[in-house]
This record gives C-alpha cells, sequence and structure tokens, in this order.
C-alpha cells in the first residue's frame, strides 16, 4: 500500500466532507461546507493522505506558528483504518509542528483513543480540563463539542 502524504492548501470539497461523515463528525448543512476551504487555508498545516490518487484520510494543526499548536480533526476512511496512515498523519504533522519551533504541541483525544496518540508521544495534560465555550453547543450536545466540522478535537 503506497500512501502519499501532502501538507495542502486546498482540497476536493467533497473528499473532506466524505471524511468528517466518515469519522461521525458531519451534519449536512450549506454554511458547514463553506467553511472547509477557510479551515483548510487557516490552518498551520493541513494533511491528506492519498492511496491512489484518492483522499483516504486528512488531519490538521492549527497554529500561530511561533508558540503553540493543536492537532485536531485526524480521520481515515473506515475500509483503510488500522493500517498506520492515522498514525502516519499524526507522526508528520508533529513533525511540521517541530521544524517550525513550536514549543507547545497538543491535542484533545477522544475516549477510548488514549493509547494511540501515547504511542505517538503524546501523554495526558494532568491537571487540566479541556474547555469549550458554552455559545458553541448550540445545535449540539456537550458531549459531541456541537455540529459543524472543526469543533471535534482528535476523533
Amino acid at each position: 500500500m503506497d500512501v502519499e502524504y501532502q501538507v495542502v492548501a486546498s482540497a476536493p470539497l467533497e473528499a473532506i466532507v466524505e471524511l468528517y461523515e466518515a469519522a461521525g463528525w458531519w451534519k449536512e448543512d450549506p454554511a458547514a461546507r463553506e467553511v472547509i476551504p477557510r479551515m483548510i487555508r487557516g490552518s498551520f498545516c493541513f494533511m491528506v493522505a492519498r492511496l491512489d490518487g484518492r483522499i483516504v484520510g486528512m488531519g490538521r494543526a492549527i497554529s500561530d506558528g511561533a508558540s503553540d499548536a493543536y492537532i485536531q480533526d485526524v480521520t481515515v476512511l473506515k475500509p483503510l483504518r488500522g493500517r498506520g496512515i492515522g498514525r502516519e498523519i499524526v507522526r508528520r504533522l508533529t513533525e511540521e509542528c517541530e521544524r517550525a519551533r513550536i514549543g507547545w504541541i497538543g491535542l484533545v483525544a477522544e475516549p477510548g483513543t488514549q493509547a494511540f496518540y501515547e504511542g505517538l508521544g503524546y501523554h495526558p495534560l494532568t491537571g487540566y480540563q479541556p474547555m469549550l465555550h458554552a455559545e458553541h453547543l448550540k445545535g449540539g450536545n456537550e458531549d459531541d463539542g456541537g455540529t459543524e466540522p472543526g469543533n471535534q478535537r482528535e476523533r
């Protein structure tokens, strides 16, 4: 399996929506579709994984490019999970942040994914609690972080 990884400034909308749908993070809404190109452009690093030219995975790092970065929206199409694609996306995103000398790289892991991220050098931030502004919970619930792409963390 020859997977290609690439940092991009744009990506086909339908391919990205397919990945959000596969992860269970998508609620169809024209406004959500309009957000995707801005999310990609506004990310410090937006990475896609391609297999035979098809986008099969993605992830992004959000950062000011100088001090802190958050990795999020890492997902792979279901039939290709468990083959190391997501792991490689996280590894490469982390490497991009380190190359920029970003000193703090974090993420919010979904329940059940902690061991995956620990295997990549991430550890619980003991004594801290992830928080979300209440206004962003409209249309969703506290458990899912809302309904628009980008509201979720490390799924």
